[in-house]
């Protein structure tokens, strides 16, 4: 019934009971940290800009986690009302701040697990370029504007749309113009200067995972014998545990790794496609 996913009858049992056991996203919140090397990350982006492509540290990891998606796509499901569903397409949410404000606007991005990291720049690109105009920029802010204009309409707004995602009676447009209803949030803290985070998962809407960049650090590790530090690139994950097991976030985070160490590998078509649906 639903418009923005598939659902799945056939998970291991473990699953499909832990999503009665863990009603709300929050119950089955993982927490993580990665940190990325960031010496493979500058010398690509040096060198593609030399080449004409302006590719930013935030494409990169967006690309690279579509590539990781495109291979292990159990990271793209999602759970409401206690059923398990396989995501039809790849929404990536993303606050946009205005120039010159403290506020921002949120919408998503919608990729395709085909395209390279050149394609997720360009619509990267034309995300930030209409979310930073004045006033309302997309169809997020104007159903907000909807629902405040009538005193006690968001309070029953908000709660009908609840009540119809829990179900699977959203209509398409409401979801498309959703930035809860996402593959997943990501945030730059490392634009403000700031941290990273572990930053919630929404129990409104599917969003199944949260990332959150922050400024970079020296972390310590071993080479033959020696204690050596590497500048990295520190991403704080929060991961829905009951889409997939722990080994499968785990193969598919050692993946996005290695794409990360050899960015190269995110040009042109992906070469691995796996679909449940």
């Amino acid at each position: 019934m639903r418009t923005d996913g598939k659902r799945l009858r056939n998970c291991p049992p473990m699953y499909m009971v832990a999503a009665h056991f863990m009603a709300k996203r929050s119950d089955a919140m993982n927490m993580i940290e990665l940190d990325i090397p960031l010496q493979p990350i500058q010398e690509y982006l040096h060198r593609v800009r030399k080449e004409g492509h302006n590719v930013s540290h935030l494409t990169l990891f967006i690309a690279a986690i579509l590539r990781t998606a495109a291979e292990y796509p159990f990271i793209n499901r999602f759970v409401v009302n206690k059923r398990i569903y396989a995501r039809k397409g790849f929404q990536v949410g993303m606050v946009v701040l205005k120039p010159g404000d403290m506020d921002g606007t949120m919408n998503k991005i919608h990729l395709e697990v085909e395209d390279d990291v050149f394609t997720v720049q360009d619509k990267v690109d034309a995300y930030i370029a209409q979310n930073r105009g004045s006033g309302d920029t997309n169809s997020t802010d104007k159903i907000i504007r909807i629902l405040l204009s009538i005193p006690g309409l968001c309070r029953l707004g908000v709660n009908l749309l609840k009540c119809l995602d829990k179900h699977g009676m959203l209509p398409k447009g409401i979801i498309d113009a959703s930035p809860f209803h996402t593959s997943l949030v990501i945030t730059n803290l490392a634009s403000i200067r700031t941290n990273h985070i572990y930053h919630h998962i929404y129990d409104f809407g599917t969003t199944s995972m949260a990332f959150a960049m922050g400024n970079t650090r020296m972390v310590a590790k071993q080479v033959k014998g020696e204690i050596v530090y590497e500048k990295c690139l520190p991403i704080g994950l929060v991961l829905d545990e009951r889409i997939c097991s722990g080994t499968y976030y785990a193969a598919a985070f050692r993946r996005l790794k290695e794409y990360l160490a050899k960015p190269e590998l995110l040009e042109g078509p992906a070469k691995v496609v796996n679909r449940e649906i």
